[in-house]
């Protein structure tokens, strides 16, 4: 997928989750006011902190689409994965303010205090933002899926954890209601179990993104396949020194493979691109590859290189 079609799928996609988050931000607030519930107010911050990452992910994907240029000579790609770092961070955050005003209501309830009963429009406004935030999670989550993208697939869990955030307002918020008294106590602990689930799901998305960004490798199981793939070409006498990266959604490789040393440099050179094209239709037109041939050591004392045997196959 070429890099304009790829951003121009992920802003479209953002944009209906703005939008979304906007108008349930409004909603939730609004009803946790007039529906006296503080998981109900604590749920509809979450979703401004929502919008506000979506204005990230837009901003950073119109960075993303920029070309290589002198100074970014691998792209901008980087950017996305610091957007996804900063979504994760923004989810940590989000997490630790709802769970510092849960602890102040559960304590002023265990106190002798009382806190007001929350009422239905709370729970219908919970029980809207579960449907809704599900749906733009599911849409968000296929359409990363479809483009290979880190920071929209952290966007969509961050729809996710809103909905589980409302999944646990609307179980607080109902128990409140219909048991009232002193299980109003529910509201804020509802609040409390839901800031451990979002800030599980930011200490994740930093957790992949920070190794992305120290330029950890890929998986084993794509350096596999990279390896057989490139064994494939029956001139290949070996492949060694493979290294690995990601630079946004483009992965990134460099490795050394044995030729005979009786080719000529234009049919190493020819080896060389086959393999590269072979690489890109499996990972992408956009791959950075490089290859540096080098003569098979085992095969010194041949005189033509089709007498090689390709026994020798492995990662030297």
């Amino acid at each position: 997928m070429e890099t304009e079609e790829r951003t121009g799928r992920a802003i479209r996609v953002t944009w209906m989750g703005f939008v979304l988050n906007v108008l349930l931000s409004g909603l939730k607030i609004a009803a946790g006011i007039f529906g006296r519930s503080s998981a109900l107010l604590a749920d509809g911050v979450h979703s401004i902190s929502d919008f506000a990452t979506d204005l990230g992910v837009i901003f950073g994907f119109h960075m993303v689409k920029k070309p290589v240029d002198d100074d970014h000579q691998f792209g901008h790609g980087k950017i996305e994965t610091l957007i996804t770092t900063l979504i994760g961070l923004v989810l940590i955050g989000v997490s630790l303010g709802i769970l510092y005003s849960g602890i102040i209501k559960i304590n002023e309830i265990l106190e002798g205090g009382s806190i007001d009963r929350p009422g239905w429009i709370a729970l219908a406004a919970a029980g809207v933002s579960i449907l809704s935030k599900e749906w733009i999670y599911r849409v968000t989550k296929k359409e990363a899926e479809r483009i290979d993208s880190s920071a929209l697939l952290a966007n969509a869990w961050h729809h996710r954890s809103d909905a589980l955030s409302s999944v646990g307002t609307f179980a607080g918020v109902g128990g409140a209601i219909l048991l009232g008294g002193v299980w109003t106590i529910l509201d804020p602990i509802a609040a409390v179990l839901v800031s451990f689930l979002i800030f599980r799901v930011g200490a994740v998305i930093i957790r992949d993104s920070v190794y992305e960004l120290l330029e950890g490798s890929l998986d084993e199981v794509t350096k596999k396949n990279i390896i057989e793939m490139v064994m494939e070409n029956e001139l290949i006498q070996g492949v060694h020194g493979l290294r690995t990266r990601k630079v946004g959604s483009r992965k990134a490789m460099e490795m050394h493979i044995q030729l005979c040393g009786h080719m000529t440099v234009v049919e190493s050179h020819d080896v060389a691109t086959e393999v590269e094209d072979m690489i890109r239709r499996e990972y992408g037109e956009e791959t950075f590859i490089t290859i540096h041939v080098e003569p098979c050591k085992e095969h010194d004392d041949c005189r033509d290189y089709n007498s090689c045997s390709t026994t020798d196959s492995g990662q030297g």
